[in-house]
């Protein structure tokens, strides 16, 4: 499994990347291992609010579908349409790939995350 340090993470296998105000959030490479070959992604509208715990997408795989949650409060900045036209491509890297861009609502709630280490102990107690 792969992890990057400079991400947080979710219970629920979403990623962050924290800028200033802002975050990248994507599914991890635990949970694309777990999905396999994924064949459909469903994002939400620019503009769309969130509070954290929503749902805020499907993706879809071969084995399964699962919902995207959100990890954060915040308004949707940007969602990545590559992913949408060509899903396969957070099977090729999860971490380049990312789902969707917020404004994060409640800096507060960055502290619910897990770093890197937390994130690798968490995993390799659902395995």
């Amino acid at each position: 499994m792969k992890t990057l340090k400079e991400l947080f993470y979710s219970n629920d296998h979403e990623w962050v990347k924290i800028q200033g105000n802002k975050a990248y959030v994507g599914i991890s490479d635990f949970a694309q291992h777990s999905l396999g070959d994924i064949v459909f992604v469903e994002l939400p509208d620019i503009d769309a609010e969130f509070t954290s715990g929503d749902v805020f997408g499907v993706i879809e795989s071969v084995k399964a579908a699962s919902d995207m949650i959100i990890p954060l409060s915040g308004k949707v900045l940007e969602v990545n349409e590559n992913i949408v036209d060509n899903p396969v491509l957070v099977n090729d890297d999860c971490y380049e790939n990312w789902m969707i861009l917020i404004e994060i609502d409640n800096m507060e709630e960055t502290k619910e995350l897990m770093n890197e280490e937390q994130y690798s102990e968490y995993c390799s107690k659902e395995k």
